[in-house]
């Protein structure tokens, strides 16, 4: 079983790796996404995907806003199955090392091997800091928040830091600018994992309007049109977005929400700014456009993803205004 398939079987354990003073929007908003995603795989009967954890050299320690945290775990030396350790920012316009727990967190990131869909990296804001001052950073692309720009540089010559970014991927190291985009990246991870459709809800369930990519200010098209609240509304566009390849029409996702055809096109005009037939063909293109890059021929993807021939396919990508042609995204993805 290679590495990938064990990861889709495995329950990822999530590591976030605390100094005294982490950022508590670093860590607390991006575990809070990653417990709503299992919340909403229980609620499906499926087995949750992740097990959160949060470690540290010392078992009690004080957040950024003078919060106790206490219990913390020792900072893990086993591993079995995939896993992610998270560094997160400090306070501060750089970030001290010249102290027993930095210095401890440091030896144990110098002891670990990170390896793509086995012992991940992630880092928010000045994590990467962290992360460059144990040497995992040498030969990679990474962001952080800009005030530490400059500083990730001068710690790690060898990495290619990328300004303007609300998250980088350089496998299996992903890093992010901070605060909120810590937020965007483990979204996007839990696209990745679980399925654009389940992010999408963990996003609206946090009220994160427009989740934001790492060629911002692309928006997925699973997440687009849906800066709003009205809840049946988003009913109906969770039910399209996990199955739009299935037979919708406007009736129908009209008896979702429990409405008129009449009024839920009104619905989405006000409050999603689109119709709804037109949401539907965007969902389908995005699940089109994911299946030819997975290696699918321009007729397979059109029929996984909902669309009648080839031609109702290549007439969506051209109005949605796609560079290319269906044929020419025909290939695989890259690892």
């Amino acid at each position: 079983m290679d590495p990938q398939q064990q990861q889709q079987q495995q329950p990822i354990r999530v590591v976030f790796a605390l100094l005294p003073g982490s950022l508590v929007l670093d860590w607390a908003g991006p575990a809070e996404a990653l417990r709503i995603a299992n919340q909403r795989l229980r609620a499906v009967g499926q087995p949750e995907r992740f097990a959160i954890e949060f470690a540290s050299p010392r078992p009690d320690s004080l957040s950024s806003v003078g919060v106790a945290l206490a219990g913390l775990a020792s900072l893990p030396t086993q591993w079995d199955g995939p896993a992610w350790v998270v560094l997160v920012g400090l306070p501060g316009n750089s970030i001290a090392i010249d102290n027993p727990e930095a210095q401890d967190l440091l030896h144990w990131l110098r002891g670990l091997r990170f390896e793509r869909h086995r012992l991940e990296l992630v880092t928010i804001c000045a994590g990467a800091v962290l992360a460059a001052h144990a040497g995992a950073l040498a030969g990679r692309r990474a962001t952080t928040h800009h005030h530490h720009l400059d500083e990730l540089r001068t710690v790690e010559p060898r990495c290619d830091v990328v300004a303007n970014r609300v998250f980088v991927i350089d496998p299996p190291l992903y890093s992010s600018a901070g605060v909120t985009t810590g937020i965007d990246l483990v979204l996007h991870r839990i696209g990745e994992i679980c399925g654009e459709a389940l992010a999408a809800q963990v996003a609206q369930t946090m009220v994160v309007a427009l989740r934001r990519g790492p060629q911002d200010p692309e928006l997925s098209p699973f997440l687009a049109y849906r800066n709003h609240l009205h809840a049946a509304l988003h009913r109906v566009q969770d039910a399209v977005s996990e199955q739009p390849q299935a037979e919708w029409s406007v009736p129908r996702m009209a008896e979702v929400a429990h409405t008129s055809a009449r009024h839920l096109t009104r619905l989405f005009v006000e409050h999603a700014g689109v119709a709804p037939l037109a949401y539907l063909r965007r969902l389908r293109l995005a699940a089109a456009q994911l299946a030819l890059a997975s290696g699918a021929n321009v007729t397979r993807a059109a029929e996984l993803s909902g669309f009648g021939s080839d031609t109702q396919l290549r007439r969506a990508w051209h109005q949605f205004g796609l560079p290319g042609s269906p044929s020419e995204a025909n290939s695989p993805l890259k690892t």
